[in-house]
């Protein structure tokens, strides 16, 4: 199969300026295209490694990818699908977030061997642009009516806060895309759907500025996969302790595992399709027939893509052993101190080792039966931790049927 029905069998086509093109395009060419990922945090979070999978899928037809790791347009903040306006990163914030991003980036497609990604900063080409320069430039290409229709604006416009800083983002992507035409022959932007209209600002400004200041742009096309939602409708990429990240340092590799073990059934032919490369035949007969073994090799195959074959496989045999026995020695573990034991209810314990966000959730699940230690089930809210709640200086805390926690005590 060429790249494109590829793309369109496993589902990553989503939205297209112009599909019968761009399939001709990459299916008959090979095409420079290009994804942005903006620094606003150290990691990468489950969405961008989606993302990521398509750029590599990409590649291994030959398709040439730039990654752009916006160190300009992630001072602004995208407003895409925002409530409110995000936090404002300062420049050395950026830059060390930066660093953290293309290491990532380079575990996740080919930065080596025969055709190699580039990677680019957009603070190389915005920042020596002058701010009149700039607005005389791009800002009078844009129509502030059109710009406000757009989705990405409209949960900031009903919440009343869209600042005019914000406003900026979709000038300074859609002007990446125009630079990375004229100096690289990039002619395809590829990005989640929540960049839709920053996509197609991009398409529509190169169009105007064809020829504009005596250069060439090339007709300019976008392509975005879906977003990576829940059949629940839930954004995915959610754990216990919040966003599903792909370093360990901030989502551990149990955790990582377990969202995708625990996945509704609705949603492991898609994740397969996504993050493995099983022929969708296979794929759609292993989850009509055993979506519990298709789940196991989903949640493995995912690990083992983002953390490798090793930490898959312990993840995956302390996942199982969990389950049968009630421990492992590669459970999620924290420690606590005997000083801390003193006047220390269930509840104070649940929030202390970070299995609720607060008190009331803690009350709720244990009035609901949902907190066990040691394998008994908790029935009282004003249950008392003791020291020999502790075998071996170490308890087993339960939360629900798939949440699991080692607690040791030290001192």
């Amino acid at each position: 199969m060429r790249v494109f029905d590829v793309l369109k069998e496993r589902g990553y086509v989503y939205q297209a300026t112009d599909e019968a093109k761009i399939k001709q395009m990459l299916n008959k060419e090979k095409v420079t295209f290009y994804l942005g990922i903006d620094p606003t945090a150290d990691s990468l979070h489950i969405g961008h490694f989606f993302a990521l999978t398509m750029v590599r899928r990409m590649q291994e037809y030959g398709h040439r990818a730039i990654i752009i790791i916006g160190g300009a347009t992630a001072l602004i903040g995208d407003p895409s699908g925002k409530s409110q306006m995000r936090n404002i990163l300062t420049k050395e914030e950026v830059a060390l977030n930066k660093k953290e991003v293309e290491n990532l980036v380079k575990r996740f497609v080919y930065t080596t061997g025969d055709n190699p990604a580039i990677i680019l900063d957009n603070a190389d080409w915005i920042n020596h642009e002058s701010y009149i320069d700039f607005l005389r430039k791009i800002g009078i290409h844009f129509n502030v009516n059109k710009m406000l229709a757009t989705d990405c604006y409209k949960k900031r416009l009903e919440e009343g806060g869209l600042t005019f800083l914000e406003m900026g983002y979709m000038l300074m992507q859609a002007y990446d895309f125009v630079y990375l035409n004229r100096e690289y022959g990039c002619k395809l932007q590829i990005g989640g759907s929540d960049q839709w209209a920053n996509i197609v600002a991009g398409v529509d400004l190169g169009r105007k500025l064809d020829n504009l200041d005596g250069r060439k742009v090339d007709r300019l096309f976008g392509l975005t996969c879906p977003l990576l939602v829940k059949a629940d409708g839930e954004k995915m990429g959610k754990t216990e302790s919040g966003t599903l990240w792909v370093s360990r340092e901030k989502t551990t590799v149990y955790d990582f595992y377990q969202v995708f073990r625990n996945a509704f059934d609705e949603d492991v032919e898609r994740l397969l399709a996504f993050f493995t490369d099983l022929e969708m035949t296979y794929i759609k007969d292993l989850c009509q027939k055993d979506i519990v073994k298709a789940k196991k090799i989903m949640a493995y195959e995912i690990t083992k893509l983002v953390h490798g074959s090793d930490e898959a496989d312990q993840v995956a045999a302390a996942s199982a052993k969990i389950f049968t026995e009630g421990m492992s020695d590669n459970m999620p573990t924290v420690e606590i101190q005997k000083q801390q034991l003193e006047n220390l209810d269930i509840m104070a314990l649940l929030k202390l080792v970070d299995l609720v966000s607060s008190k009331s959730e803690a009350k709720r699940l244990i009035e609901q039966g949902g907190i066990k230690l040691n394998q008994a089930k908790v029935t009282s809210i004003d249950r008392m931790i003791k020291e020999d709640d502790f075998k071996d200086n170490t308890m087993i805390l339960q939360k629900g049927k798939k949440v699991y926690l080692k607690v040791i005590l030290k001192g």
